[in-house]
């Protein structure tokens, strides 16, 4: 899977909201961590858009707990189905995150490397180290970061710019009420990735748009 051109994923925790999906979606990111066994849901599936696995942390916003959830994640990238993994930078460098990072470059499936602040958004300089950072390490650096002040949503956007610009392939966004607007604008400076629920009301992340909004939005502004 590669990610020259924006692609949406909806973010789903049941691999049969799928066919949903596709109206609007041009990728489902399974959450492994809210899913039920999903590894026999990823060797099962038999859908058409391409399937990102991510076994979120729960230092990160997710509900994997630490035992195992590398493994699985190492075990998800060896999955036909499973077009790329998200790891966290975090676990790259504290953790034991390079097991999945190998076990998705022996499968050749595409490496998002991400990093989130759920609290406020660092300063331009760090927002540049930790994106440059996870570039280096995935085929994709994300970053997520938490707006106080539009002020910080236009730095992120900055940032974004810079790396896009530069050759690198990112995905990025400011989240919460006043970051809202980078869901869709982001795309506009280079963010490759946008991430959606179905319905809002299953919105994995502050401030997320559903599917069907972020679509109309994305394409109204491009």
């Amino acid at each position: 899977m590669n990610f020259d051109d924006f692609v949406l994923a909806a973010s789903v925790s049941d691999l049969a909201d799928e066919r949903e999906a596709r109206e609007h979606a041009d990728a489902v990111e399974l959450r492994m961590d809210l899913a039920v066994d999903p590894l026999a849901a990823l060797e099962s599936y038999e859908g058409e858009l391409p399937v990102i696995a991510t076994n979120r942390a729960a230092s990160e916003g997710g509900e994997a707990d630490d035992a195992g959830r590398i493994d699985a994640l190492s075990e998800a990238a060896g999955v036909d189905t499973v077009a790329a993994i998200d790891v966290e930078l975090a676990a790259l460098t504290d953790g034991d995150g390079a097991e999945a990072l190998a076990a998705a470059r022996a499968s050749d499936t595409a490496t998002i490397v991400s990093a989130h602040d759920f609290e406020g958004t660092p300063s331009l300089s760090e927002m540049a180290s930790t994106l440059g950072e996870a570039c280096s390490l995935g085929d994709v650096g994300k970053l997520a970061v938490t707006a106080t002040d539009r002020g910080e949503a236009l730095d992120l956007l900055r940032v974004t710019h810079e790396y896009a610009a530069a050759g690198h392939t990112v995905a990025t966004v400011s989240m919460g009420e006043l970051g809202s607007h980078t869901r869709c604008v982001a795309p506009l400076y280079g963010s490759r990735i946008g991430y959606a629920p179905l319905d809002a009301s299953d919105a994995t992340a502050p401030g997320q748009y559903d599917a069907t909004t972020l679509r109309r939005l994305v394409d109204d502004l491009r």
